[in-house]
């Protein structure tokens, strides 16, 4: 089974324990992107639908994906009430592109799962022109004592059974962090920021868009 699949068998656990998205994000993709009401917004691996809910109500059309059948059954639950969402059980990579049909793509905590090879050839395909992609996520930060102690526990064991650590998936949705190249190897340009949320116990995350992409001409 790909790792990317694991969360499907926890859907209940990361419904609860994943943290929502500041409103000052969305608002800064939605201004950014300079969305108008009937504007369509493509989401993918939007899981349990955190991210889905912050755009929705606001009105836009969302096509919203995820490989999960239970995350997609907590995302129906959760987004009951908007009949202007639309959710689809598939991988980006399997989705048949609408091209250029999007006006923004969001990746909430998603764009780690899918095709480096693929991810954004296709992003490029489903927007329309000046259409904009916004990838963003959580990123740990501030965390007790006691969780660090326990991290560096676990790092020994890891160790010692694969012999390689390597930054977390996490890591890439840091301003500094390895997408940040990615993007700008590709030729998108944009924005980025950070918002600081206060998350479970006395552990902060940080949310943050890395990079708001480019305007699609084709």
């Amino acid at each position: 089974m790909e790792e990317r699949f694991a969360f499907d068998q926890i859907a209940n656990v990361y419904n609860v324990a994943r943290p929502d998205y500041p409103e000052a994000l969305i608002e800064d993709v939605v201004s950014y992107a300079d969305l108008k009401q009937s504007d369509h917004i493509l989401e993918v691996g939007c899981g349990t639908g955190q991210a889905t809910k912050s755009f929705a109500k606001r009105g836009f059309p969302i096509v919203a994906m995820d490989p999960g059948p239970e995350m997609l059954r907590g995302a129906r639950e959760d987004l009951a009430g908007f009949s202007n969402v639309e959710l689809l059980e598939t991988t980006f990579e399997a989705w048949p592109a609408n091209r250029g049909a999007f006006r923004l793509m969001i990746a909430a905590q998603s764009w780690h799962w899918l095709s480096p090879e693929m991810r954004f050839t296709k992003a490029a395909e489903a927007l329309s022109p000046n259409g904009s992609l916004a990838v963003f996520g959580h990123v740990p930060v501030g965390l007790p004592t006691e969780f660090t102690e326990l991290l560096a526990q676990f790092k020994d064991i890891y160790l010692r059974r694969t012999g390689e650590w390597g930054p977390p998936p996490e890591a890439g949705y840091l301003l500094a962090g390895p997408f940040k190249d990615g993007f700008t190897n590709q030729g998108y340009s944009g924005r980025s920021s950070t918002e600081n949320i206060r998350g479970s116990g006395d552990a902060r995350h940080q949310a943050s868009p890395i990079s708001y992409a480019r305007e699609r001409s084709m």
